[in-house]
C-alpha cells in the first residue's frame, strides 16, 4: 500500500518556518561562530602563558641591604635601564618590587652567611650548562615575548650562548640594549669573526658607517626561518631596502627570484655590488659561452671589458619592457 502524499498549497511554499522549527539551526549557528573564537583562545593560550602577578614568594633581604656591601656596583647599575624600572615607582609586577633579588633570587642566605656563600644566589657568570640555563631562564621571566620568542631551540641557545655572552646587567656600555660591547657589530664580532672581516671590503653593508646594524637583517633572539632571518623567503628581508627589485616583473630573471644570495655575498665582497665572482664568470655559471665569446686576450673584447654582461644586459633583476626578454631593456 503506498503511503499518502502530502501536497501543500501554493500560498504555503514560500512561508517561513516557524520559530520553534529555526531553533536547532540558530543554535548551530552560534555553536559555528562561537567555535573560531575558542580555537583563537586556545592558540593564544599556548603561544603566549599567563604571567603570574602573584606576590612572590623567599627569604629575601631588600635591596638595601644590597647596595650596603656591593657599593662598586650601584653607581654603574643605577645608570641601566634595570634600575629604572626595578624600583617601587616604575616596576610592571610585583617582582620588579624587589630590585636586585628579582634577578638573583632571594639573598637572605647570602646576607646572613658570614662566609659569603652564595647560597641560591645567581651571579650571572654561566659557569656550567646548569647555571646557564637557569640565569637564561630569569631573563625570559620579563624577556619572554617580542623578538624572543623563538630563544628556545635558537641557534644561539642550541649553541650555549648565555643572555650574558652579549648583555651586561650592571653597567652601561652601549646606548641601547646593554650590550657587552659599545655597539652591535663589535658585539657580534665576539664570535662571528669572518662576517666582521668581510664588513671590511670594499664592496659592502653600510655597517661600520652606521646606517644598519646586524639586527636590521637578523634576529639574534631567533626565528622561525634559516640564518635568524625574520622572514622565510631570504629575498624579502632584501627587500625591505631593495624595494626596486621586488617586481612583479613581466620577464623574471629565474635566479632572482629564488634568492639574492645566488649572485650576491650580503656581508661583503671584493667585487662591484657584492657580486660573489668577476663578470662574466657569474653569469657563466649559468649560461654557456658559446654566443658570447669572453677570451680576455683580445682587448676590445665587449663581453669581457668594462662591466662585461650588464653592458647590454642592464636590467639583470627582470624586465617589465614587452621586449625585455634578454633584460636589456
Amino acid at each position: 500500500m503506498k503511503s499518502p502524499v502530502v501536497r501543500f498549497p501554493p500560498s504555503q511554499w514560500l512561508a517561513k518556518p516557524s520559530p520553534v522549527e529555526m531553533e536547532p539551526a540558530n543554535t548551530l549557528n552560534r555553536i559555528a561562530r562561537f567555535v573560531p573564537s575558542l580555537f583563537l583562545f586556545l592558540i593564544l593560550l599556548i603561544l603566549f602563558p599567563a604571567i603570574s602577578f602573584s606576590e612572590p614568594t623567599g627569604e629575601y633581604a631588600g635591596d638595601a641591604a644590597c647596595r650596603r656591601c656591593h657599593k662598586n656596583y650601584q653607581r654603574t647599575f643605577d645608570e641601566t635601564i634595570h634600575a629604572r624600572v626595578f624600583n617601587e615607582e616604575n616596576a610592571r609586577t610585583p617582582l620588579m618590587k624587589i630590585g636586585c633579588e628579582a634577578c638573583h633570587g632571594p639573598g637572605k642566605t647570602h646576607v646572613e652567611s658570614k662566609k659569603d656563600e652564595l647560597g641560591d644566589l645567581m651571579n650571572f657568570r654561566a659557569e656550567t650548562p646548569e647555571a646557564m640555563t637557569r640565569e637564561n631562564d630569569a631573563c625570559l621571566t620579563c624577556h619572554e615575548k617580542d623578538r624572543h620568542l623563538y630563544w628556545k631551540g635558537s641557534v644561539h641557545e642550541s649553541q650555549d650562548v648565555p643572555c650574558t655572552g652579549c648583555h651586561t646587567l650592571m653597567e652601561k656600555r652601549s646606548e641601547r640594549a646593554l650590550l657587552s660591547k659599545p655597539t652591535e657589530m663589535d658585539t657580534c664580532a665576539q664570535c662571528h669573526l669572518i662576517r666582521r672581516a668581510q664588513t671590511f671590503r670594499n664592496a659592502h653593508m653600510p655597517l661600520r658607517e652606521g646606517k644598519m646594524n646586524c639586527t636590521s637583517c637578523h634576529n639574534q633572539h631567533g626565528t622561525a626561518g634559516k640564518a635568524l632571518l625574520p622572514d622565510d623567503w631570504p629575498n624579502e628581508t632584501c627587500f625591505r631596502c631593495h624595494a626596486d627589485k621586488r617586481g612583479p616583473f613581466l620577464w623574471e630573471h629565474v635566479p632572482a627570484t629564488e634568492s639574492c644570495m645566488t649572485c650576491h655575498n650580503p656581508h661583503g665582497s671584493t667585487r662591484p655590488w657584492m657580486l660573489k665572482l668577476s663578470l662574466p664568470r657569474l653569469c657563466q655559471q649559468c649560461h654557456v659561452e658559446t654566443r658570447h665569446p669572453t677570451e680576455a686576450r683580445v682587448p676590445i673584447n665587449k663581453f669581457v671589458i668594462g662591466s662585461a654582461c650588464l653592458q647590454c644586459h642592464k636590467s639583470i633583476h627582470g624586465s617589465n619592457h614587452p621586449s625585455g626578454f634578454a633584460f636589456t631593456r
